[in-house]
């Protein structure tokens, strides 16, 4: 859909105005102008959802308003077959069912058969019939009981212990890595007297560099796309395909792009939203990536972010974005278009992922670890839990 901006009129402003309304972003009235307190509205309701702020309403802004319409309580909520239920009654639910201490996975706010397992789960221990969707009934049921979990974070804690059963060996991982854009798509595109440097074409450079480390390391590795695809596979589509294939991290490499030449610098971004509601794995692997980009870069750090891309949001596994500089800044260009520049990138989060693995309390420094060794062990045959 061509993303609704400042100054457009029409029936889908008026609807826009009422949903925003509705969450008291934007007084009451019956204009169907997008005018200026409109996009402050739009602005506010993108921060407060993890979204990109760009005060337009596009295809993602605009199903995450669809599904800010819901309160909990409103409808009855069940798993439906092949469009699930989506929206902010469904997000609390599965909070509350986490807080209790009931597996509904990651808050993501559709309604799939994790959730409807969890319900069932409830309503078996309450004496409800165990049918998976939450009505009156199971409602009222809901708001009678407090929390049963305690000491962290329901779902920090359920990953957490994830983590530390698959133990700390990389080998028969299996990692996706998702070079951005492709196809008709190139990203960011920049000239540089005689040559085009494009957002596609390094990325994927870094995807394939990585792959072939971690295939080292002993991980079984899937990019989503190739050097030359025909057409941009959609977000929701990159996520499904690593969901198919089980993959236990997602990577999905970008370069940034700003009108001041001056903007550099590389940031990372998980699955999570301002008001808590984030992937705690994916957190945590944000944080290592970051951290070791900057350390064994020198990039500018421009911090770990939560946001609901589809990207992040879809996918059932720990998953992050990452922003590795930016293109229109001809500092992080010089060095993004060196081979060995990308090489340090990709030792970078190889170390990360490994990281990831290790028991907190067995961590190691930021920058330690030898890309190489973990490669000679595997070689040798000596990769020890």
């Amino acid at each position: 859909m061509r993303p609704i901006r400042p100054g457009d009129r029409g029936p889908a402003v008026a609807e826009i105005r009422t949903v925003l309304t509705g969450l008291d972003l934007l007084p009451p009235g019956d204009r169907d102008e997008f005018d200026p307190a409109t996009e402050r509205a739009v602005r506010a309701f993108q921060q407060s959802r993890g979204l990109s702020v760009d005060g337009r309403v596009g295809a993602e802004t605009w199903r995450a308003l669809d599904a800010a319409r819901w309160r909990l309580g409103a409808r009855t909520l069940y798993h439906a077959v092949p469009e699930p239920l989506i929206g902010e009654d469904v997000r609390s639910l599965q909070e509350r069912l986490l807080e209790m201490g009931y597996d509904a996975g990651r808050a993501d706010a559709i309604y799939g058969l994790r959730t409807a397992r969890a319900v069932a789960q409830f309503q078996r221990e309450m004496g409800l019939k165990p049918d998976g969707a939450c009505g009156p009934h199971t409602m009222n049921t809901l708001r009678r009981l407090g929390r049963k979990v305690v000491g962290g974070r329901p779902q920090w804690l359920r990953e957490s212990d994830a983590i530390r059963q698959a133990g700390p060996t990389l080998v028969g991982r299996t990692v996706v890595i998702d070079p951005g854009h492709g196809g008709t798509d190139p990203g960011e595109v920049v000239p540089d007297g005689p040559l085009r440097w494009t957002e596609a074409d390094i990325v994927h450079d870094l995807a394939s560099r990585l792959e072939g480390r971690l295939a080292a390391a002993g991980v079984r590795v899937q990019l989503t796309r190739g050097p030359s695809p025909e057409a941009c596979l959609p977000d929701a589509d990159r996520a499904q395909l690593a969901n198919s294939l089980g993959a236990d991290v997602f990577i999905s490499l970008h370069t940034d792009g700003h009108a001041n030449p001056a903007a550099n610098g590389v940031a990372t971004y998980h699955y999570g939203t301002d008001n808590g509601v984030t992937s705690a794995t994916g957190e945590r692997l944000a944080g290592l990536v970051q951290r070791e980009i900057v350390a064994r870069t020198g990039l500018r750090d421009c911090r770990t972010h939560a946001k609901t891309w589809d990207l992040l949001r879809l996918t059932k596994m720990p998953a992050v974005r990452v922003e590795v500089g930016y293109l229109t800044s001809p500092e992080d260009r010089g060095r993004l278009v060196d081979p060995r520049f990308r090489d340090r990138i990709v030792e970078a989060i190889v170390a990360a992922v490994q990281r990831m693995y290790f028991p907190i309390e067995r961590d190691v420094p930021t920058g330690s670890i030898d890309v190489s060794e973990l490669r000679a062990k595997v070689a040798a045959g000596t990769m020890a839990d």
